[in-house]
């Protein structure tokens, strides 16, 4: 499984604006330059964190993006998923997914749907306030 770059771009700006947040609207421009990523491609991120209400955005002077919540309340599972549509490694464990025919036969299946689990458990236990402290997110299975 390949996290695109979409998705870790959109972790990038969550980061961003909620390391830089003072409660006022952060310009995409501020932000593109610190990431270093092109404004435009941050324009259709930014677009989809506002489509699934991760930020608010206001247009006009004084015009920007804040987070909707605290950083403790978003996990990067959820801005992946929203960023990247399903963390699943295989198609047939996409929501929405039609039917496989191998399904009652298929010896690879609960594999595949093992490491989806492990990937969203993993993902889910890092909140965007754990990477602004800085802290340690290596062990986070092995935690209760």
């Amino acid at each position: 499984m390949k996290i695109s770059t979409r998705g870790r771009y959109a972790v990038r700006v969550m980061l961003d604006l909620a390391e830089h947040d003072s409660g006022a609207y952060i310009p995409l421009m501020d932000v593109a330059g610190r990431q270093e990523i092109s404004e435009k491609y941050l324009e259709s991120i930014v677009s989809v964190l506002s489509r699934n209400h991760f930020v608010i955005s206001l247009r006009g002077k004084g015009g920007g993006y804040r987070l909707a919540k605290t950083p403790g309340e978003y996990t990067v599972g959820s801005i992946l998923r929203a960023a990247e549509g399903s963390l699943a490694p295989a198609a047939c464990l996409e929501e929405g997914a039609p039917p496989c025919s191998r399904a009652s036969f298929c010896r690879t299946k609960k594999m595949w749907e093992g490491l989806y689990s492990l990937i969203n458990e993993y993902f889910d236990k890092i909140t965007l306030e754990d990477l602004l402290n800085d802290r340690n997110i290596g062990c986070r299975l092995t935690e209760d």
